[in-house]
């Protein structure tokens, strides 16, 4: 029963939230010494309470003056003797002061024996209030002084001796009295002070014990939890959180292992981008390396050789060697500004061969922003772009303009041409697909991919951007971060 008693109060504090178990912690420490503290009040308020009654019963009694016997004798001859009349005399005052202290007495006396001697006092004082009262009517008569002395010597002066005995016996025993119990006060105190001395040392070590346990069981969990952090942090996401002790440590556990499962998640999806990426390279690489471009480029080669063209076929080869030298650009993704725009100059310059009576360009790029990092083939296409539904669309030559400016915080380089432009219906359609990462149209499919691409390198705070007008021609702006 006690086993089963103690685990389950083992099996609620060990769920308990962290604040619980600071607070049990609180009250293992506080009941105890709550506890000590007041049966140590109890205890001495018990002990002063009947010490103080013994005291106020001493000190009562010494209000009992010592010399009651030989004043009120001395005061009755007085009025025997006619010096003093009974009025002006105090005896009734002595006889209602030493009444009232044995009035007194009696409420706060309880040892038996000296009960019974108070009732005897309170006895001799009455009997002294009829000897004195017998006085004053011998005194209002005359011939009488004899009877009078006979009273006072036969009974005033007695009664007054067995008041004075009394009186002395009452404080004689209450001493002793007094002195017994400080002595067994001594002996309880001395006890007590044993057992509170007894009792501190088992709340420390229950102190000590709990100062261990309290902060272990608090602190086990979150270790645990810290071992599957530094697991996932080495790069294990194949671990598993199992604390489940705590309410806070618990949802922890539970939120950690559902971002180890959503690092996955995320891993997966990357993994998926980063496939989807290296395929729009390809298909963009593909797409500049297309056998129509090459084809239609060596025609115009072949057809400037025939027409004794010589510089511009040693111009034309020049250009498409290092427009495909600046395509495969030894297999990296990210290039300089300025290779880029040597790129795309190699293609305008091949273009400009085979569209020289439609096609004008201008290339105004500042070489401070030459440094700046860009994906590679970012230009060409949208330059292509230009070309193909801008130009060609327009009845007369069109130009192309390549403009690049360094902002605050970016830089932005601007490819615009004069061509046919587009209707706000269909720049909506352009700007949602590429926006919204949609791949389903393959007009904006080449845009969807240069915007994408610079969104996984850069951030979605970069990308491309469109502005157009129907009938005026178009600009297209690629928004790019201060990189070297």
């Amino acid at each position: 029963m006690i086993k089963r008693i103690k685990r389950k109060t083992l099996e609620i504090y060990n769920k308990a939230p962290l604040a619980s178990k600071i607070r049990y912690s609180y009250i293992l420490i506080l009941v105890p010494l709550v506890f000590l503290v007041i049966v140590a009040f109890i205890n001495m308020w018990s002990m002063n309470n009947k010490y103080s009654e013994m005291i106020n019963s001493s000190v009562a009694a010494s209000k009992f003056s010592i010399d009651f016997k030989n004043d009120f004798d001395y005061e009755t001859y007085l009025v025997i003797v006619g010096n003093k009349k009974y009025d002006e005399s105090g005896l009734d005052i002595m006889l209602k002061e030493a009444g009232d202290v044995v009035d007194e007495l009696q409420k706060i006396t309880v040892d038996k024996d000296n009960v019974r001697r108070l009732e005897s006092v309170s006895k001799y004082l009455d009997n002294l209030a009829t000897y004195t009262a017998r006085i004053k009517d011998n005194v209002s008569k005359e011939n009488l002084y004899e009877e009078n002395m006979m009273i006072w010597e036969n009974d005033v002066q007695i009664v007054t001796t067995l008041v004075q005995d009394t009186m002395v016996e009452f404080i004689y025993y209450d001493i002793q009295e007094v002195q017994g119990e400080r002595e067994v006060y001594n002996a309880r105190f001395t006890t007590f002070i044993a057992i509170v001395i007894i009792a501190l040392i088992a709340i420390l070590t229950a102190i000590v014990f709990f100062s261990f346990y309290i902060p272990l069981s608090i602190s086990r969990p979150i270790q645990r939890i810290t071992e599957v952090t530094n697991k996932v942090a080495s790069g294990n996401l194949s671990v598993r959180s199992d604390v489940f002790d705590g309410e806070e440590t618990k949802r922890l556990s539970t939120s950690l292992n559902a971002m180890i499962d959503k690092i996955n998640e995320l891993l997966d999806q990357v993994t998926t981008e980063q496939i989807r990426l290296r395929k729009a390279e390809f298909e963009l690489l593909q797409s500049q390396i297309n056998p129509h471009f090459l084809y239609n480029t060596l025609d115009a080669i072949v057809w400037l050789a025939e027409s004794g063209e010589k510089e511009k076929v040693v111009s034309t080869v020049s250009s498409l060697s290092n427009f495909f030298r600046a395509s495969l650009n030894q297999g990296k993704d990210i290039v300089t500004i300025k290779e880029d725009i040597g790129h795309v100059r190699s293609y305008l310059e091949i273009q400009q061969i085979r569209y020289q009576d439609i096609l004008d360009y201008e290339i105004n790029i500042p070489e401070e922003i030459y440094p700046y990092l860009i994906p590679k083939i970012t230009i060409q296409p949208l330059v292509e772009n230009a070309l193909y539904h801008g130009i060609k669309n327009k009845r007369g030559k069109g130009k192309i303009s390549i403009t690049g400016s360094k902002q605050e915080d970016h830089v932005i380089i601007s490819i615009s041409d004069n061509g046919l432009g587009i209707t706000e219906e269909r720049l909506a359609v352009v700007l949602n697909n590429i926006n919204n990462r949609s791949e389903s149209e393959k007009t904006t499919y080449g845009l969807y991919n240069v915007n994408e691409r610079i969104r996984l390198d850069f951030g979605e705070e970069y990308g491309i951007n469109i502005d157009s007008e129907y009938g005026k021609g178009t600009t297209v702006s690629v928004k790019l971060p201060l990189n070297m």
